[in-house]
């Protein structure tokens, strides 16, 4: 399976996260953790595996 490191939805690009997981409910388990540190996730299903897929906006800082 050639799995893509990186995917556009909704015009935002998402990185996989170099998991496959047997069952919905196992990738839902790791994106509600990634979820919780701020990421915006993504599930997709090729092969019968799921894939997870993450992204966060980098904070801006500004300078003193």
């Amino acid at each position: 399976m050639d799995i893509p490191l990186a995917r556009k939805q909704e015009g935002k690009k998402f990185m996989w996260d170099g998991g496959t997981y047997a069952s919905e409910n196992e990738a839902q388990q790791v994106m509600h953790g990634y979820e919780q540190d701020g990421f915006e996730t993504r599930m997709f299903v090729e092969e019968g595996q799921y894939l997870v897929y993450s992204r966060r906006v980098a904070a801006v800082q500004s300078g003193e």
